[in-house]
């Protein structure tokens, strides 16, 4: 095998002694047949980076802010499906019935109904405000104190995303029903 190969190089080496010899017409060619393609692949790889660019410059990239806000549209979404879901559960299940022989036992279904009812009427007031968070996000609203114009803190939005306030109006508002309350 070793022989194979120092044939193979010694028959090579003929050959480069001849492409030297070769005019410079053929030299030229051979470079250029070499450097065309390492070019125009060059070309076309700055030419679609190019186009990315200008494509990525057209789209303005979203901030941090904004993410997070689409983040809390997403959950809310979930949030508002999953709410719709267990209140069409709740109103399959509750007892239409409540006539019972013993008089306790007709009490407890009465108030375990009455607190199932209660329970959706906060999950109802929820949604409407699920509802109207949605479309202060879709229009571009959301996240700005309606008091003060100021934006909320994306933290509070994080913790209480249907919140209107910024946490400085929200404290003034309690402190003033407290006041108020006689409290």
């Amino acid at each position: 095998m070793a022989k194979k190969k120092t044939r193979k190089t010694t028959a090579k080496k003929p050959a480069k002694k001849k492409l030297m010899k070769a005019t410079g017409k053929v030299k030229k060619q051979v470079k250029t047949m070499t450097k065309k393609p390492a070019k125009t692949q060059g070309r076309k790889t700055t030419a679609i980076s190019k186009q990315k660019r200008t494509k990525a410059e057209k789209i303005p990239a979203m901030s941090r802010r904004e993410k997070m806000i689409q983040e809390i549209k997403q959950d809310l979404l979930s949030q508002r499906g999953a709410l719709l879901k267990e209140a069409e559960e709740t109103l399959n299940t509750l007892p239409r019935d409540l006539n019972f022989p013993d008089m306790g036992d007709q009490a407890t279904a009465e108030t375990d109904r009455n607190f199932m009812l209660r329970l959706r009427d906060r999950e109802r007031m929820l949604l409407k405000k699920i509802d109207e968070t949605i479309d202060r996000i879709d229009n571009g609203t959301y996240g700005i104190c309606e008091e003060c114009d100021n934006e909320i803190g994306i933290k509070r939005l994080e913790a209480r995303p249907v919140t209107t306030l910024c946490i400085d109006c929200k404290t003034r508002q309690e402190e003033e029903e407290r006041i108020a309350e006689g409290g």
